[in-house]
């Protein structure tokens, strides 16, 4: 129509001249059109279609035969950029598409003549109701200034965006945004000019992706060299030319979450950290460090000297106690302020002699003390033999070996049955605790415990030994043990006054003792005859009685010439509700039996549990079946220490363990396991890895914090021990007690309320030199470590660090520095 037009208007004209006129005003109308692009160039929003090569040229081809082959109006379009400035983007692409991404910042920036008209006031609304915060989480490259010159990639980010919302706006909707002179451009031959002016409005759009791209000439080769290069987001450009291309913020956030984005009412962190967060680590890193580089380590100057135990020496402390009766002195007395100087070592130290054979001898230089060996001797406690120290019977109550004193308890109430029935068991008054020593022999696990008193070094004895052991006293607190979990408590001349005070240290057994469980009592008021020895007995029939608590057999070994008692506590309530008299006192509800942290000891008992699934009520599983298997009373509707319900949470604890102690400790390490024998786990949850070294010999101290969850209880039905414990104080043990330290993400939640170096110390008083630390903590952690054991020179066996976890394995030297600290509260 547009040359019917122009048909008539030329009627007047010769027609010799119609072929030239024509010519001219399919000329103008090219000008014009090429005017039009020209200008409208940066508001036409640009469509994401690809024009094909062949359309373009065939345009050019055109224009050149009607304008004498001048064709610089078009090659001059803004779209049209200059080859190095092309390049430069496709390089930029290829290093980072990101760099090309446009905030919405910029966006609220343009002005609203540089727009297309259409959905302009709906999108500027849109933009508006963003929140600063919501476009820099969006785009977080916001600071960076991704427009070229003429601001072409902006306005083709945002013609794509609109793109996916406009689909219906076909090839007729660039012409809308001009309104005018296309309308006259409509059937007949100005369809195909219509047409070839399409192709070049695509082609020259096209030119210039949103990544900067040219599609036509060279810079289309160099574009598909870089196919590979580019990232996944950007693949979706190498599309069929027919369909739009989708390299919008799509490649950051899917629509979806576009939306949500933009819906946001509250600002978040999301991966990006405050500044005044980096600053206070950076601050906090730069402080720490500055403490780890320089450390003046002074040997202790103690009474005690290598014998130093901070809890248990702390003179100052014990000499202001207003009353010793109840054995205050022999309790712990942790100082304020836990020691940082090093415990010095006896002279002639050397290494440990291995089990089994260390349970018959030990180094004489390694504990050296002979009063025992003086006192006791006669009773073959311990004796000199040259270089050694040596064991050959064990005990007062089995002068001829623990064995058969352990096989008469067995004899005497098959019930016992040692390592199926009995596992674990409290051995009270241990001496030198061969009575548990042996007992490995039988599968049972034996917690052992004397008092730091005037018979020296009994339980430094027993640790050199290769025995379980702990330095306590039965006095005015409860034992840091759960309640309910030993299957056997013992006492052998244990030297305890069960029968006074209302039978207090009794009921204290009765609390940890299980229902259907034995004490077992060997000593003379159980087979002697003197008056005072009847007296007590008397008065423990009584007591025991008024416990409930059965007597179960008296026998008489007439090897040792000793007898004992073994007593049986109830496994239900109805001898409590029977009894005539209300004493001892049940326990109120209130009084919970768990709580053992420097609990006063009280005169009442607990009543057995009612509940069948009550940890209590039921038996444990034989050994060895109950240590892989959840405890009865762990219910699916608890919720573990990692999260899953709390069965599923023990067995996924106790496979995690079973393959780091197979795939890693046993040998990755460099350790030889054949040297190690006392081990303590010191942040033990499950008691998984002590379960994983279940065919070692050797035995763990599962130590659960006082500010950690309380799952003692589970360790010990599983038929493992353990005890409660504050890092921030000292061990009850002697120095050197351990040949291996186990520490799973304790130092990191330690420091949080005492000081590591302190607690560093600790480790090293209660690790034997050549003895081996292995620590699992954040890489922060490990290298504080690392450099705090580096000084006192200890050898680091192994570091490894990945996504900010790291694995330690470092081990004690022989050194000691030269200078002392005195101890002011540790002098007698």
């Amino acid at each position: 129509m547009a040359l019917g037009k122009y048909a008539r208007v030329d009627n007047r004209r010769s027609s010799s001249s119609y072929c030239s006129m024509v010519s001219i005003v399919i000329f103008v109308a090219l000008c014009l059109v090429g005017v039009w692009m020209m200008t409208s160039s940066s508001v036409v929003p640009v469509q994401n279609v690809d024009a094909p090569q062949e359309n373009k040229d065939e345009v050019k081809e055109q224009v050149s035969e009607s304008n004498g082959g001048n064709t610089r109006q078009f090659e001059d379009n803004p779209g049209d950029l200059p080859e190095d400035a092309t390049k430069g983007d496709i390089n930029v692409n290829s290093e980072s598409s990101s760099n090309t991404e446009e905030t919405q910042e910029e966006k609220l920036e343009e002005k609203p003549e540089e727009r297309p008209e259409e959905n302009l006031e709906e999108k500027t609304e849109e933009r508006l109701e963003e929140k600063p915060e919501e476009r820099l989480e969006e785009n977080p490259d916001a600071n960076e200034d991704t427009k070229s010159d003429d601001g072409s990639n902006t306005e083709g980010r945002d013609g794509e965006r609109r793109t996916d919302d406009e689909e219906p706006n076909s090839d007729g909707g660039e012409a809308k945004t001009d309104g005018g002179d296309g309308s006259e451009q409509e059937d007949g031959a100005g369809e195909k000019k219509s047409d070839s002016n399409e192709n070049e409005n695509k082609s020259e759009n096209s030119d210039e992706t949103e990544d900067g791209e040219k599609v036509g000439g060279q810079v289309e080769e160099k574009v598909e060299q870089n196919e590979k290069k580019e990232s996944d987001e950007n693949s979706s450009e190498k599309k069929e030319n027919d369909q739009p291309q989708n390299q919008s913020l799509n490649e950051v956030f899917p629509s979806g979450a576009q939306s949500e984005i933009l819906n946001e009412s509250t600002t978040q962190s999301g991966a990006w950290s405050t500044q005044a967060t980096e600053s206070k680590n950076e601050k906090d890193f730069q402080k720490s460090s500055a403490q780890q580089t320089s450390y003046d380590w002074k040997l202790c100057n103690v009474t005690a000297g290598h014998d130093y135990i901070p809890c248990l020496d702390n003179w100052q402390a014990i000499r202001s106690l207003r009353s010793t009766k109840h054995y205050e002195h022999r309790e712990r007395q942790c100082p304020e302020e836990a020691p940082t100087c090093l415990v010095s070592l006896p002279e002639g130290y050397r290494r440990p002699i291995e089990w089994p054979n260390s349970r018959e001898k030990i180094w004489y230089h390694n504990v050296p003390h002979i009063k025992l060996a003086q006192v006791k001797g006669h009773q073959n406690w311990v004796k000199v033999t040259g270089e050694y120290l040596t064991f050959p019977g064990g005990g007062t109550q089995f002068k001829h070996g623990a064995l058969h004193y352990i096989d008469f308890i067995q004899d005497s109430v098959p019930d016992v049955a040692w390592g199926k029935r009995s596992r674990v068991i409290l051995d009270v008054g241990c001496g030198v605790a061969s009575f548990g020593g042996y007992l490995f022999d039988r599968n049972v696990l034996a917690m052992s415990f004397a008092p730091k008193d005037e018979h020296e070094a009994q339980v430094q004895f027993a640790l050199e030994r290769g025995i379980p052991a702990i330095s306590a006293v039965m006095g005015t607190k409860r034992l840091p043990f759960p309640d309910r979990v030993f299957d056997i408590v013992h006492c052998a001349r244990c030297r305890v006054p069960w029968h006074i005070e209302g039978g207090k240290l009794l009921l204290e057994l009765n609390r940890l003792l299980r229902p259907g469980g034995f004490f077992v009592w060997s000593a003379t008021p159980v087979y002697q005859k003197l008056p005072e020895d009847v007296g007590i007995w008397n008065e423990m029939k009584e007591l025991t009685k008024a416990m409930c608590w059965e007597l179960v057999s008296i026998s008489n070994d007439t090897v040792d010439r000793v007898g004992a008692a073994v007593f049986k506590k109830p496994t239900s309530n109805e001898c409590y509700e029977k009894r005539s008299q209300s004493e001892p006192p049940i326990c109120p509800e209130s009084d919970d039996p768990d709580a053992a942290w420097n609990v006063p000891l009280q005169a009442c008992m607990h009543k057995v549990p009612a509940d069948a699934s009550e940890r209590g009520s039921q038996w444990p599983e034989q050994w060895p079946a109950r240590l892989e298997k959840p405890p009865y009373w762990l219910l699916s509707s608890q919720v573990g220490v990692y999260g899953k319900p709390a069965p599923e949470d023990f067995t996924a604890d106790y496979e995690h363990w079973k393959r780091v102690v197979t795939k890693s400790y046993l040998n990755g390490l460099g350790i030889n396991w054949s040297n190690v024998r006392n081990v303590m786990d010191m942040r033990s949850v499950y008691g998984g890895f002590a379960a994983a070294l279940k065919d070692l010999n050797i035995w763990v101290m599962n130590v659960v914090s006082i500010d950690s969850p309380d799952t003692l209880p589970i360790i010990y039905e599983r038929g493992l021990f353990g005890i409660y414990h504050d890092w921030c104080q000292s061990f009850s043990t002697y120095p050197r007690s351990y040949d291996l330290l186990h520490a799973d993400h304790l130092f990191s939640k330690i420091k949080q309320r005492c000081k590591l170096v302190a607690v560093v110390v600790e480790v090293d008083r209660i690790l034997r030199p050549e003895g081996k630390l292995i620590v699992r903590d954040n890489v922060e952690t490990i290298n504080e470590l690392e450099n705090m054991l580096k000084s006192m020179h200890w050898e680091v066996r192994l570091t490894y660090s990945k996504d900010n976890e790291g694995l330690l394995c470092v081990q004690k030297s022989m050194w000691r520095p030269n200078e002392s600290e005195t101890i002011k509260y540790a002098i007698a």
